[in-house]
């Protein structure tokens, strides 16, 4: 959350700040397997939904308070990170500790309104302690760290279609998956490009240009491969079952393909963005994502 360094903010605007409610766009994908099996009408599958929305932005914005609290000291010295909220020490530890906790233990008792909340609590706890490694360790591993960030993504999504008990393709995991792990390798791309081995990032120095340009095509063509498969799979699960308008359907493959392609321009040319920023900023990913989203409406819903 950008803000002028010279106006002091109260402690609720900065617990808010400190809570990162930009990068709650992030868990709109708890909704795309919902969505994607016609179910987004049903008001059962609404109020499933809804819950594991909420359990997504009280467990992260708990990590990411979480997550300050241990870089405060790194964050003091950066030319922008020291203006968080607890880096300028506009939020007390002390409280920071406590809204941490609380958010927590919110995340896990929203689950418990659910009939059978066995399987979003699961997910929850797996999102919990990955990206507690993350911020402890992971985050210095080579690799493993572009696994633990995009295992968030497929969390949020898979998050979706267990609190509803959706059965979802094999092909959409697979998109998810990779599609997740196409984005970070993105991000990471454009940093080294930009940064070099000089950014605060210290695992960038573990990763080549070249490294990062295989991972980043080998990704791109599993996306578009399992995109592919997903949306002409006619099976109970595909999106392009018998109860489905094919035609708009087997159509969404083009945005997807153009919006792969778009990024990966982006990223060689050193503008990699992260997810969020793509979606409320991009401009021609914003279309691309519109175009997507009408022609899925009208094959499902149509």
């Amino acid at each position: 959350m950008s803000r002028n360094p010279q106006t002091p903010r109260g402690p609720v605007r900065a617990l808010i700040s400190a809570m990162r409610p930009v990068q709650w766009v992030k868990n709109v994908l708890i909704g795309i397997a919902p969505a994607a099996a016609g179910e987004i009408h049903n008001e059962g599958v609404i109020r499933h939904t809804g819950a594991a929305f909420l359990s997504f932005c009280a467990l992260s914005s708990a990590i990411y308070i979480l997550n300050d609290l241990r870089d405060i000291d790194q964050d003091r010295q950066h030319p922008k990170k020291q203006f968080r909220a607890i880096a300028s020490g506009e939020l007390s530890k002390g409280v920071a500790y406590i809204a941490s906790v609380v958010l927590a233990i919110i995340a896990f008792a929203i689950p418990f309104a659910l009939w059978h909340p066995q399987g979003l609590f699961l997910i929850l706890g797996l999102y919990l302690i990955i990206s507690i490694s993350y911020s402890f360790f992971l985050k210095d591993v080579p690799v493993l760290e572009l696994g633990a960030v995009a295992s968030g993504f497929f969390l949020r999504a898979y998050a979706g279609a267990v609190a509803s008990h959706i059965f979802v393709s094999t092909w959409f995991l697979v998109v998810i998956s990779f599609g997740a792990l196409f984005l970070v390798t993105g991000k990471r791309s454009s940093e080294l490009k930009n940064v070099g081995l000089s950014g605060t990032r210290k695992v960038l120095s573990e990763y080549t240009p070249q490294f990062l340009h295989s991972a980043l095509t080998m990704c791109a063509t599993v996306v578009v491969t399992g995109y592919c498969l997903w949306a002409f799979d006619t099976s109970s699960t595909g999106l392009s079952s018998l109860h489905h308008h094919i035609v708009p359907i087997r159509l969404t493959v083009v945005p997807v393909v153009f919006a792969i392609l778009f990024i990966m321009r982006s990223a060689g040319a050193g503008n990699g963005q992260s997810p969020e920023d793509l979606v409320l900023h991009d401009r021609v990913v914003q279309v691309l994502g519109l175009i997507w989203i009408a022609l899925i409406y009208i094959g499902i819903y149509g």
